[in-house]
């Protein structure tokens, strides 16, 4: 796990008021576990985005990033992680759609090592360069399609995906590591699509839908 060197991001006072705020509506949607209450709270959120949008950044709102993409509804950062981190401490996660990099930061302040992988190279590179601002150093990124996974350090702990594929690619089931899980939304962009939690036991994959979502598709 790293941590943020936050003294090298400036987050105004009523920034931070915002980010308060933003944590107890999260508390009231059903958020509850501390750490990742408290990553949230300590990543600058503001730091990921235009900063024309910047005055939305702590908003419970997804935002674009540019072509075509989004940064997550924090409500959904904050649950996807908090399914991810429900089997305890994780060494190895694999996040297929680094986008700006947010989720990426909530990441790897709560598990060992993070790899990273995106399809569109200008995205993968802000994110490195934000990261690494923020003094991130257990996060690998790579500029690939996100369907193929990223063999090469499998098998992961965890596998969470930020954008939704019409079915489940194959090639992220088998990267998974005995009784881990794969967090992913699955369906059409603007209708039906459905977060689902798939963990993988030694002959059989246990498949769970958790709840409606919207997100851009996986490209």
């Amino acid at each position: 796990m790293s941590s943020i060197s936050a003294h090298r991001i400036e987050t105004s006072p009523q920034q931070r008021r915002e980010a308060d705020r933003l944590i107890e509506l999260l508390q009231r949607q059903g958020i509850s576990n501390p750490a990742v209450l408290e990553a949230i709270r300590r990543t600058p959120r503001h730091f990921f985005i235009d900063e024309a949008l910047a005055s939305h950044a702590y908003a419970n709102n997804a935002l674009p990033i540019g072509q075509g993409q989004t940064i997550s509804q924090p409500y959904i950062v904050a649950r996807m992680t908090e399914i991810l981190l429900s089997r305890g401490k994780l060494d190895a996660v694999l996040e297929v759609g680094t986008g700006c990099g947010y989720q990426t930061a909530i990441l790897a302040q709560l598990v060992r090592r993070v790899y990273s992988v995106e399809l569109l190279a200008s995205l993968s590179e802000q994110a490195q360069t934000r990261l690494g601002l923020l003094g991130f150093t257990n996060v690998k990124f790579k500029h690939s399609d996100g369907k193929w996974g990223w063999s090469e350090n499998a098998p992961y702990d965890a596998i969470l995906v930020t954008a939704a594929p019409q079915t489940v690619p194959e090639p992220l089931l088998e990267q998974l590591a005995l009784n881990a899980s794969l967090i992913i939304p699955v369906g059409p962009q603007r209708s039906g699509q459905v977060l689902y939690k798939i963990t993988r036991f030694r002959n059989r994959y246990e498949q769970e839908p958790l709840e409606a979502v919207s997100f851009v598709p996986l490209r």
